[in-house]
């Protein structure tokens, strides 16, 4: 079958099963834990999960932040406000923790260029205090947790103590609250051995503790994942789009970066794609359960239970569609006819 026409067949079946996925889905709760900051496909992850929010998938409880450089609280809330959701709680980690800026600068552009109502770190919530606040309050087994960066914040809650939301100490009230913890981290492929996956290695002494303590299932999308799929220039040249900090961080990042010619590496996205529309028809998963070394690196021991990891099954251009499209939605005020 010729290419062009085999990649068109998979964009049909693509669209046919996610259309029937997402109709019978309930809305998914989740919470965003993001480094945003030292790579800029957070800035599209948010962005998809604002889109799947517009369209009814999911519910976007709270925006936190496990590094703590000084403009990741305004961009969170650059990001939230121009999706038209404002006061969405924003966490930042506190204590011990790591403090990355963009390489770029875009964090501080869009900081100067676009309305927010929280300026500083300080204006913030801490980041445990406002995961614990979040899960006391939720149904049993509701929460879906999307880790895109460091897991300072998640070994913080799991050994965080009774307070005033919570009796339950922290590993307690995640095994209680959370249905599941998505994570962009670690690699799953033959090139694993000795790989020190940057969300994994820059705190790894945090994802040590989580990766051993973590009393409910996490799902993987490896660093062998999002490195094969490559979006951000369908909305770098959307012309009908202006005014957007989604697309001035792409237009800004991806000509500084001879890599990135094809558009940047997409390791966040999938992780928000699969925790709110599920794994299938473009992964199937591996189960067993993660194996944490002090390094940073990371095995995986195949008789394990607790957790999973993405393979790809879908063609990459379908995959990048679906992304591209979720990254350049436009909140209602600004949707270009």
């Amino acid at each position: 079958m010729p290419f062009p026409t085999r990649m068109l067949l998979a964009f049909i079946v693509c669209c046919l099963f996610s259309g029937a996925v997402i109709a019978q889905k309930k809305p998914v709760d989740i919470i965003f834990d993001t480094d945003m900051g030292p790579d800029y496909d957070d800035v599209g992850a948010i962005a998809m999960l604002h889109a799947m929010a517009d369209k009814g998938e999911c519910r976007i409880l709270a925006t936190v932040a496990s590094n703590r450089h000084p403009w990741v609280a305004a961009d969170l809330s650059v990001l939230n406000t121009y999706f038209g959701r404002p006061d969405i709680p924003i966490g930042v980690v506190s204590g011990k923790c790591l403090a990355i800026p963009a390489v770029q600068r875009w964090d501080s552009l869009i900081a100067s260029e676009y309305p927010h109502q929280i300026s500083s770190n300080e204006q913030a919530v801490d980041a445990v205090a406002l995961y614990r606040k979040l899960l006391s309050a939720a149904k049993d087994h509701s929460i879906t947790i999307v880790t895109v960066g460091f897991f300072t914040n998640m070994a913080n809650l799991l050994l965080s103590s009774p307070d005033q939301y919570s009796s339950l100490d922290g590993a307690s009230l995640v095994a209680l609250k959370v249905k599941q913890l998505v994570s962009m981290a670690g690699r799953f492929d033959s090139e694993k051995e000795n790989f020190r996956e940057f969300n994994v290695k820059e705190d790894a002494a945090a994802s040590q503790t989580v990766f051993d303590k973590w009393p409910v299932p996490i799902l993987f999308t490896g660093f062998e994942i999002g490195a094969a799929i490559h979006t951000g220039l369908p909305i770098m040249h959307n012309a009908a789009i202006q005014h957007s900090p989604v697309k001035d961080v792409f237009a800004r990042c991806i000509p500084m970066d001879a890599n990135d010619k094809n558009g940047r590496m997409s390791w966040d996205e999938t992780a928000v794609l699969v925790a709110v529309r599920g794994i299938g028809p473009w992964f199937k998963h591996v189960s067993g359960q993660i194996i944490s070394h002090p390094d940073g690196s990371n095995g995986w021991d195949p008789a394990g239970t607790r957790d999973r990891y993405l393979v790809r099954v879908m063609p990459i251009p379908a995959i990048e569609k679906i992304i591209n499209d979720l990254i350049m939605h436009q909140p209602a005020a600004k949707a270009v006819n």
